[in-house]
């Protein structure tokens, strides 16, 4: 749902041989594959799912090399499958599993591109002569193409708008953000689900996003505004954060009218951290609910075709004329 890289296979869940780190629920029936580059959890088609978990259950079962708590347990197969068995944890302990880590990555990088920048610098200063002139010639010349395509590089596209009547998406249809639109993202209240809108507010540009818009450029953009990361403590002030509203879309909302009344105009690049990070985890969390409620649309769907079905089936058994007599007969004096 949420990555785009390559998510690897597995020859060990013979019913789901993608990925190379699976989590489950086997009470809920959910599966997820999690990406081993940024740790996201990308929850699988329903059609795919059942067979899966079961095996999942099992081979957890079977492995040796497993941590468990109470609520969450990781194995690690022979063939180098890592499992993630989970029961039923907290929202805070199953949110501080799904994004400790790839927020902890990122804070990690950030910290080592520092580190590799200060090494530079002072690489050009013990150069002593030329330093001066290699300083001199980055800030005239050859930093500036740098710099610019920094800023106009394209980070997230994004659909918007829906699609053409073929079911085609067309290029007006894809919004295109750059790193100069960061500073730009405003989340503002709206009454329309799912109450709250994205805002691109610049001098020369201005952009408005709401409903199923405003999910999809949130969650594209805001990871891009997080891109320090956090450590396990500010993960848990941002899970705290979520749960003082008691669920994420309630979270989404209230943040929203929050920021508006505080006068801050909903900046999400002027808001604490930990308020950004609960707000990315918030809008992963929303996307995956209304996937989940596209499978109950599915399942309704498949029930009410079984019905019709079932229903032409017990007619070929009845006895010709039959609703007939029912019609006659059938209502109550």
């Amino acid at each position: 749902m949420f990555c785009k890289r390559p998510l690897g296979a597995n020859e060990v869940v013979e019913t789901f041989p993608v990925g190379r780190r699976l989590a489950f629920d086997a009470a809920k029936g959910r599966l997820w594959v999690v990406c081993r580059k940024c740790h996201r959890w990308n929850l699988t088609p329903l059609e795919e799912r059942w067979e899966a978990v079961e095996d999942c259950e099992r081979i957890f079962r079977e492995t040796r090399t497993r941590a468990s708590t109470e609520n969450i347990g990781i194995a690690r197969h022979r063939e180098g499958l890592d499992l993630v068995r989970v029961g039923k944890p907290p929202r805070g302990e199953f949110a501080a599993w799904r994004y400790g880590d790839q927020f902890r990555k990122r804070m990690r990088m950030a910290m080592l591109g520092v580190a590799g920048g200060v090494m530079g610098g002072a690489a050009l200063v013990s150069m002593q002569v030329a330093w001066p002139v290699a300083l001199g010639w980055l800030s005239s010349v050859g930093a500036w193409p740098f710099i610019a395509w920094g800023h106009i590089r394209t980070l997230a596209k994004v659909r918007v708008g829906g699609k053409a009547d073929d079911g085609s998406v067309t290029p007006e249809n894809v919004a295109r953000f750059r790193q100069s639109d960061l500073k730009a993202v405003r989340v503002l209240p709206n009454d329309d689900d799912p109450g709250f809108a994205v805002e691109i507010k610049r001098v020369l540009r201005k952009a408005w996003f709401e409903g199923e818009d405003a999910r999809r450029v949130g969650a594209a953009i805001v990871p891009h505004l997080n891109g320090w990361g956090g450590s396990r403590r500010t993960v848990q002030h941002a899970v705290h954060e979520i749960e003082s509203s008691g669920h994420p879309s309630r979270f989404l909302t209230a943040l929203a009218n929050r920021e508006h009344r505080k006068g801050s105009q909903g900046y999400v690049y002027n808001m604490p951290r930990p308020t950004r990070l609960a707000l990315e985890m918030s809008l992963h969390e929303e996307q995956e609910r209304r996937a989940l409620e596209g499978e109950l649309w599915i399942l309704e769907q498949a029930w009410k075709e079984a019905e019709e079905i079932a229903a032409i089936a017990d007619d070929l058994l009845l006895p010709a004329r039959t609703d007939e007599f029912f019609d006659r007969y059938g209502e109550d004096p």
